[in-house]
């Protein structure tokens, strides 16, 4: 299993080698890099790699990695944000109220930490 994640990450990084330079992301230049790089992987590693990149656009999958799934776009994010930080900020309340609440309960019961 150790040599599958290194084989794996290997190409990760031959992948990202290729994608700042520009280049496109072939399994022959995937390979070209290990071998320059002395890195030896399973031959269908470079294939893999390169069949599941094919048709992303991984600058923009990079650049966008900390919006998280389903966040809005970038143009709409602005109006978007204060109408949904209301009801974020109010449950987040309500959560840290209810765990203050329930600690000060363990404490009632003789269940407190320093008791």
């Amino acid at each position: 299993m150790a040599d599958q994640s290194r084989d794996e990450l290997a190409c990760v990084y031959a992948a990202l080698v290729l994608l700042d330079d520009d280049v496109a992301i072939t399994a022959e230049k995937i390979q070209t890099i290990l071998k320059a790089a002395d890195v030896k992987v399973e031959p269908y590693w470079p294939g893999l790699f390169a069949k599941a990149l094919d048709g992303l656009n991984l600058k923009s999958m990079i650049t966008n990695v900390g919006s998280g799934v389903g966040a809005a776009p970038a143009a709409g994010a602005a109006a978007a944000a204060p109408a949904a930080a209301a009801p974020a900020a109010k449950e987040e309340k309500k959560e840290e109220k209810k765990k203050e609440e329930s600690e000060e309960e363990d404490d009632d019961m003789g269940f407190g930490l320093f008791d």
